[in-house]
């Protein structure tokens, strides 16, 4: 288990979401190995799917980069020592038909124009 302090790095969420993740990251590292990135970020990924709803990605480990589009509201990036934590929920929702996106698609298109 890694002592120190989460420090938030950026954040487009609400506070008690980023509460929430910081103490699953707590609890994630509490019961798997700090090597084990794999697992600790399948753990904060699903308890934040069972929490929020399916779609949210998290990325664990000691340096690696990015560039993601996110949902407003839903993206954290947070450091707890040398582990570096960032989640956040993409536009996809795979509950919703083909042809539901379709239609979603074609009514932004109309309002463009």
């Amino acid at each position: 288990m890694l002592e120190g302090k989460a420090v938030l790095r950026d954040a487009d969420m609400p506070e008690l979401m980023q509460s929430h993740v910081m103490e699953l990251a707590y609890q994630a590292l509490d019961l798997h190995e700090v090597s084990d990135c794999q697992a600790i970020s399948r753990y904060i990924k699903q308890k934040f799917d069972e929490a929020y709803g399916p779609a949210w990605h998290c990325v664990v480990g000691k340096d690696f980069g990015s560039c993601i589009t996110h949902l407003c509201g839903t993206f954290i990036f947070f450091h707890v020592e040398m582990m570096e934590f960032l989640l956040f929920k993409d536009g996809n929702d795979f509950t919703k038909s083909k042809e539901q996106a379709v239609g979603v698609l074609r009514q932004s298109r109309k309002a463009d124009s």
